[in-house]
């Protein structure tokens, strides 16, 4: 199986540590959140990878080449100019899930995330539902979340601090749930998004939402789930590491 790992943004909440290395370089107790991405990875069975990278591109293509790839094929998609969000990333990316005429899912991993997600059973969900895209998702607090309907089909979003809701279906009842940053993507979106330069999967997915492609929402709430994005966050895994996944 194949995997995308999102490592291109600019680790704003991260500062000052992003200063002088990209947010994937960025360490807790000895170990990058881009090997920690990759070992999850490695362990679940991925043996390709295709990297995204613009802040501090270089030191990324660097450290991959230090470690030997860390046993995998990775490759890295540079987005010099503009960064295209994960989206544009993504599209930027897809020559790399369609050689060879590949047809088989792949997952698509933000860097800074941590979690002990099934990602089998993800993948199981996925095949089982025939999905464009499985996302995964918890309900606990956020301040954006996906709007699913009683099917887990996606309807919208909404932003709690905007107090602003966007539907692209309607639904006799809506779940808010929050998106833990992990996919699971079959080909065939990757020639479905029309969309162009810089944009959010989100946008492509509630647009294919619209017309009546299964987005799916698969339930990760007893999972443990770490958003690494900001100083206080990293501190807090540091601290906790005995018990954090691998």
């Amino acid at each position: 199986m194949k995997a995308m790992v999102l490592a291109a943004g600019l680790g704003t909440r991260l500062r000052p540590l992003t200063d002088s290395r990209p947010k994937a370089l960025v360490k807790i107790n000895g170990r990058t959140l881009l090997e920690i991405t990759l070992s999850r990875l490695r362990a679940f069975g991925v043996r390709e990878v295709i990297v995204n990278v613009h802040h501090f591109a270089d030191m990324v293509a660097e450290y991959l080449a230090s470690q030997q790839n860390f046993g995998m094929r990775i490759e890295v998609s540079r987005e010099d100019d503009v960064l295209l969000d994960t989206g544009g990333g993504l599209k930027k990316a897809a020559w790399f899930f369609l050689e060879d005429g590949g047809d088989e899912p792949f997952l698509l991993h933000n860097v800074d995330v941590m979690s002990d997600i099934d990602l089998a059973q993800m993948v199981a969900f996925h095949r089982e539902h025939e999905a464009l895209a499985t996302l995964a998702v918890q309900q606990r607090d956020s301040s954006r979340f996906l709007l699913f309907d009683e099917q887990g089909l996606l309807c919208g979003r909404r932003f709690e601090t905007e107090d602003r809701t966007e539907l692209a279906r309607h639904a006799k009842s809506l779940q808010p749930l929050a998106f833990c940053g992990i996919h699971v993507i079959s080909p065939r979106l990757l020639t479905m998004m029309s969309e162009n330069g810089a944009f959010s999967i989100i946008e492509a997915y509630l647009r294919l939402a619209v017309q009546g492609e299964s987005i799916m929402a698969f339930r990760a709430d007893d999972a443990d789930w770490r958003d690494l994005g900001t100083v206080d966050s990293l501190r807090q895994a540091a601290e906790q590491a005995p018990h954090l996944p691998s």
